[in-house]
Parts: C-alpha cells; structure tokens; sequence
C-alpha cells in the first residue's frame, strides 16, 4: 500500500483541476472525486483498508454501510449512517476541512458564475446518491487523471501523485486566483486545455493559434495596460480612468473619461470594454482597442471631468460589471454590444446552408426558418408597402430550395458586416432594407473594380466558411473604433 498522504482541502483551484472542463457543469463529480482521493490516500481515519489491487465492488463494500443497494438504480435513503446519505456540505464544512462555508461559497459563485440559488442545490444533494455506473466512471476518471492505475481489470494506488494545483488545511489562501481556473474561457475550450495542457509521452500534442493583428511594436505597450488596469481593478472602489485614444474612425486622438469593466480578446485583437464616454460622443458604452491606447491616468470619483452619465451609473454598480456586457452580448449577434439590436432576414443557397451554416453555432438568436415564416416576417418587420412586396416578389422568385434563417444582430457592428461579405455570394439579406440596399452598392462598386479585370474567380471563396469565424479580409482590424 502507498505511504503518499492525501492531505488537500476542497478549494476553487482544486475543484476546478478534478473537473476537466467546466467546474460549472461538473461541480459534483468534482467534489466527489475529491472525497474518493480522501479514501483512497486520506490520513489513517479517513483511508479505506483497501488491498491495491482492487475492484469497484470492494471499494463499495468498504466505503458505504452493509446496507448499501448494489443495484443500478439511485439508492434511497435508507441508512442515516451510510456515506451515501450525507450532503455535498456535509462533505465539505466540517471539522477536518476547517472551511468556512460562506467564505467558499463567496469565492466559488465569483469564479464559476453559478447561480447562487444553483450552488444551494448542490450543496444539499447527497453527493453520493447516485448510480453505480456513475461511480464505476468516477473510478475511470481517477485512473485518467493519473491518481490509480488500472491493469489487469483491477486498480493500484500510485506511487506519485500527478501535478496539480496544492493548497492544504494550513495554507488556505481564497484571496488567490488559481493558475488552473480558467472559466474566462469558452467551456469547450477550458475542458481542452485541462486535458492536454501537459505534455503526452514528452510531446506537446495542443496548439492554440490566435489570428493577432496586435503590431510587434505596440505588443508591450498592450501588456502595459492590461497590468495596469488589473492592478486598479484591486483597489476598492475601482477608480475611472482617463484614456487618450488614437481613433481610427475620428483618425485623431481624443480623450476619454470612462469606467473599467473588463478585457474581451474578440475579433483578432484584445479590448477594453468601459463606460462613459465614446471617441465620437454616441454612445456611453465603449470597446476601445488597447493597442491604439496611447495613455491611462487614474482618477478620483470627485473629479470634475468625470461626466455625469458615468456619476450616474456609478450608483448602480450591477449596470457596470462583466455579466451586464455577457447578457448584452447573448441579447444580440455582435461583439459591439452598446448598438442597437434589430432583427435580419437570410436567405442561404441550400447545399451551401447544409454544408456551413446547418449544425453550427452563429448566436443564440441565429436559428432556421422555413420559407413561409420568412414571409411573414416580411409582412411584419418592412412596414413601407412598396419595399415588402418587393421582397416578397424576390421570394417567390428564389429557389423553393433554399434555406432561410432569422438573427438579432448590433446595427453597425463592423464584425457582423465582415461577416456578410464573406458569405458572398452564397447568402442574401432580405431584411433590413437599408443593409440589403448598402451590401447592392457594394457589391455593385466591387463588380466595377472586377469586371474588366482577369476574371470574376467563379466561386473559389465558397469553400472558406469551414470552421471559420475569420474569413472576410481584415477589414474588421482596422478597428472601425
């Protein structure tokens, strides 16, 4: 039997290393996995007298009471005293963990975005109550992270523990963030980079390639002020800003008085979203690309230059965080989540749809419709008469075949047009009106350009929607900001 010791507490880092993914989604396997750890390799009162050696079956007999169903099915309540009865809490605040309940609750529900009425729930769950086949997979899981190892059909304790991320009962620090929690990402990728963020047999075998436009020369600038603005974000309250800004749009630089919120990496390059005032004074909420920021200077809330929309909003903190952007951004289809939100109408080429747009993620909002829902919302959305039966008219002229989808999308929002452009010519906007018309003069000063050239190029860029978010040009990193 192995002599390691097993001595971890249950913190976020932790948790969020046993998970493999999402701590968000698999909260409970995580947690349970860490009590089987406490079983296997815990101190003399905790570990089981298991022989290595063993099978799921005598890991069973040892862990829960005599009582224990050995059925498939969740077992029920039927002995106080069996492990199985006992809560997620129960596991986790008591006198051996020495955790103070409200304190990880407080840290959790900030790195994981739970709900806190969702985490209630979980923590009043048994956490063993549930099916063998569960905990025959949790046993897997184990042998997959490296803590047993599996041959012959049965499980051997290790002789080394597997890196992860350490903090015992006397070295609890909540106040830090943890190398491996990393919920900033997309949940597909955070379950990737859990799984193949070490090595396999001495051989790198995952590669994260970023389209970043960022210049060489402004690379260090940009790493200037992101630990900048993460060291104002520690400071209680977190002061405004001023920002002078090289514009692209106004192609001059402008001065900013805003809030902070938080960084985004989005369309091929890293920016700042905040709250206050805009280059050009439009709107209040802006995404201000790092690179092309030239200066930051804190400031007190009692400054004179702060502007008194910002005053405002101040006093409703919950209007100016990360979650209020998240919610903006799921609302619509587009990265500039400050415009305004109307409703398009597109039309796909069938076996193009079936190839590049059937089956993937555009935006919650992105969704199929069937022909004759388009119509209707053409009767609905274009109210002058002579534009909607015209639209109408270009309906029933286009293949009965074709594919038909409906968004949300942020007027304006220049991603979204680079987006359009590369599905030329396979998709057509039947709605808004004044988009369809701008894309036709585009289009037709594109075809001036080509016309007489060596050729129009047939149809070689069909293919560049496969897996991508990026095909269209650069167009969208010229920062239309």
């Amino acid at each position: 039997m192995s002599e390691l010791i097993f001595p971890d507490v249950p913190n976020v880092e932790l948790l969020q290393w046993l998970a493999r993914g999402s701590l968000k989604q698999n909260l409970l396997r995580a947690m349970r996995l860490w009590v089987w750890l406490r079983s296997l390799y815990g101190d003399p009162q905790d570990r089981l007298p298991l022989h290595d050696g063993f099978i799921y079956a005598q890991w069973r007999i040892t862990f829960f009471s005599p009582t224990h169903p050995t059925g498939d099915e969740v077992p029920q309540l039927h002995d106080p005293q069996c492990p199985c009865a006992k809560t997620s809490a129960q596991w986790l605040f008591n006198e051996k963990t020495g955790i103070d309940a409200n304190q990880w609750q407080e840290i959790l529900l900030a790195h994981t975005g739970i709900e806190e009425s969702k985490l209630a729930e979980i923590l009043n769950k048994r956490l063993f109550g549930i099916t063998r086949r569960s905990l025959q997979g949790d046993l897997e899981t184990l042998a997959d992270l490296g803590w047993l190892e599996y041959k012959n059909e049965k499980y051997y304790r290790v002789e080394k523990f597997p890196p992860r991320p350490i903090t015992v009962k006397d070295d609890t620090d909540y106040s830090k963030i943890g190398a491996y929690e990393l919920n900033f990402l997309h949940e597909d990728l955070v379950a990737i980079a859990q799984n193949h963020s070490h090595k396999i047999n001495g051989i790198q075998r995952f590669f994260l390639q970023l389209d970043y436009v960022i210049p060489l020369s402004t690379i260090d600038l940009v790493e200037d002020w992101q630990d900048q603005l993460r060291k104002l974000w520690t400071n209680t309250p977190v002061p405004p800003i001023q920002l002078t800004y090289d514009s692209a749009r106004l192609g001059k630089f402008v001065n900013c008085v805003v809030y902070p919120v938080c960084i985004y990496y989005m369309q091929r390059a890293v920016y700042l979203c905040a709250y206050g005032e805009s280059p050009d004074r439009k709107t209040d909420w802006y995404n201000f690309r790092l690179d092309r920021i030239q200066n930051i200077t804190s400031l007190e809330w009692d400054d004179e230059r702060i502007p008194q929309n910002l005053r405002q909003r101040y006093q409703q903190p919950s209007s100016l965080s990360p979650d209020y952007i998240a919610q903006e951004m799921g609302n619509a289809w587009g990265f500039d989540f400050y415009l305004p939100s109307r409703l398009m109408l597109l039309r796909f080429d069938r076996e193009y749809s079936d190839r590049y747009i059937q089956n993937t993620i555009r935006h919650k909002t992105f969704k199929a419709i069937t022909k004759e829902q388009a119509q209707r919302l053409i009767r609905r959305e274009v109210t002058q008469p002579e534009n909607q039966q015209e639209l109408l008219n270009i309906l029933n002229n286009r293949s009965p075949q074709d594919a038909y989808y409906q968004v949300y999308y942020r007027d304006q929002d220049n991603g979204i047009i680079m987006r359009l452009r590369a599905w030329r010519p396979k998709c057509e906007v039947i709605f808004p009106f004044d988009l369809r018309q701008k894309i036709a003069a585009d289009v037709a000063k594109e075809f001036q350009l080509y016309h007489q050239g060596l050729g129009t190029g047939g149809d070689e860029g069909d293919e560049g929607d496969e897996g991508d978010e990026g095909v269209g040009g650069d167009e969208g990193d010229e920062d239309n900001n």
